[in-house]
């Protein structure tokens, strides 16, 4: 079998959000099966700078961009069994951010159409190509209705991978002449028309053999008006298509028994030990030290997305107690702002970090006592993923893929591993939050709770069989 896995973005080189974390971590799990799997990326500016030496230049070809000619360089990147391709054009990746430039549709329309001319250029013939997000989204649409015309590209089959509906890759129509060199047909049949412009992502929904998203919860909640960004009716039209696969998280990258960032390793063995990691965590955030206090962290994009404006509602309620609030991340500004008021106005309780730190996050999953994630919606999630492997309790909105992986305790039969609340309303989050903390003072239960965190299996084993078996369905191999 031979998948091509198509993203805007791949951990290890180079990641922003959770799709880097998927791209980075599935085909590795795939190639371990036997997939002959490769990722194909753009090459930032911003790659990786440990990696960027260790690249390996393997040849040039020149795209077609509308009437443009425009140059595409290929680098290698071979990592954990898998192999990377980098399509490099300067004028098109070498930015200091990846995404939101004006000319988006452009560059990621030289990005779909170099991706099926790369396979070609290295006379590699993909079983399926699966695309991801709306970058990726126009592949299945070049390659249906101009590509599949050359027998090279004829029995090649598509899987197309919604990471968040919210981000569809929306254009003006005229980019079908301008960009891809096709009349309006593809607008004028409704298959990619959005608005008065044309989506990406509609696209790749509608020209894919199968479509994927990230959790259970999330498939079927996208096919509501609630949820699906206005994609709803077409979802429910694809429904049969339609599948929800959970996302994992790599057991290699996030281990409390051997993360470098974190001051003491730890398993659910030698649980005990994750307490020295809550001391050196308060002591680096000058937070009161004291191993009894509650530490709730939060590790997040600040936006309104995430539940944000739940946590202003209630945060100076829940800060009356004996409580420390851990917050890393950046977004909105009055979201940021707010948050380090409340760190001038708490000092010694709460912690505002407003910078992306991967070290610090590490820490926060190790050395606090619950993880919160109010999310208005949430795909998947890999916040609570990662902290439940770490014996950090997740508090969480009952959406999408927090629903799937997250089970509330019940102190009754003693079940569940994380606390959960179903509408998105501060008194209700505030509530759980309570109850969580009242739990956490009887350390029989609270031991409980992190033994069956510690033991639930979110790695990528399970799913990464599950969209095996999908390859094969639509390759019949």
């Amino acid at each position: 079998m031979k998948v091509l896995f198509v993203a805007a973005e791949a951990h290890p080189l180079i990641k922003s959000g959770g799709l880097g974390d998927v791209a980075g971590a599935l085909p590795k799990e795939l190639a371990r099966k036997g997939v002959d799997v490769r990722v194909v990326i753009p090459k930032y500016k911003n790659i990786n700078p440990e990696l960027k030496d260790k690249l390996k230049f393997t040849g040039w070809f020149m795209v077609n961009v509308g009437w443009r000619s425009q140059y595409c360089g290929v680098s290698e990147y071979e990592w954990e069994g898998v192999t990377y391709y980098l399509i490099d054009n300067e004028h098109y990746f070498y930015r200091d951010v990846m995404y939101g430039h004006y000319d988006d549709g452009e560059r990621f329309a030289f990005f779909d159409r170099a991706v099926l001319e790369l396979m070609k250029k290295i006379n590699w013939q993909a079983d399926v190509i699966h695309c991801n997000d709306w970058q990726a989204g126009m592949v299945p649409v070049l390659l249906n209705l101009e590509y599949k015309k050359d027998l090279f590209y004829t029995e090649m089959k598509t899987v197309y991978s919604i990471h968040n509906i919210l981000f569809q890759g929306c254009f003006d129509r005229d980019i079908l002449p301008e960009l891809f060199g096709y009349d309006y047909e593809a607008y004028n049949n409704d298959s990619i028309k959005f608005d008065k412009g044309i989506s990406f992502m509609k696209g790749g929904i509608n020209y894919s053999d199968l479509i994927t998203t990230v959790s259970y919860s999330y498939a079927n909640e996208i096919k509501t008006e609630e949820y699906g960004e206005r994609l709803d009716g077409l979802l429910r039209c694809r429904e049969d298509s339609l599948r929800g696969i959970l996302n994992g998280i790599d057991y290699d990258e996030f281990n409390p028994a051997e993360d470098k960032y974190i001051s003491k390793n730890y398993d659910v063995i030698n649980i005990k030990d994750k307490a020295i990691n809550k001391k050196e965590l308060q002591k680096e955030l000058g937070l009161y030290v004291n191993a009894n206090t509650p530490m709730i962290g939060m590790v997040t994009r600040l936006t309104s997305q995430k539940g944000l404006d739940l946590l202003v509602n209630v945060a100076e309620r829940l800060l009356q107690q004996d409580v420390q609030l851990v917050i890393v991340g950046t977004g909105d500004k009055h979201f940021e702002d707010h948050f380090n008021w409340l760190s001038d106005r708490y000092n010694g309780k709460v912690s505002a970090n407003i910078r992306f730190d991967n070290g610090l996050a590490h820490k926060v999953y190790a050395g606090c006592d619950m993880f919160l994630m109010p999310s208005l919606f949430e795909p998947c999630g890999l916040g609570q993923l990662i902290s439940l492997r770490y014996g950090t309790i997740p508090i969480v909105r009952e959406t999408g893929g927090l629903k799937d992986t997250v089970v509330p305790y019940n102190q009754y039969d003693g079940s569940g591993n994380g606390f959960s609340f179903a509408n998105f309303d501060a008194d209700e989050m505030l509530k759980v939050i309570q109850y969580a903390l009242e739990i956490y003072y009887d350390k029989n239960q609270w031991s409980k709770i992190i033994t069956q965190a510690m033991n639930s299996d979110n790695s990528w084993d399970k799913s990464a069989e599950l969209y095996l078996n999908m390859y094969k369905e639509i390759t019949n191999k």
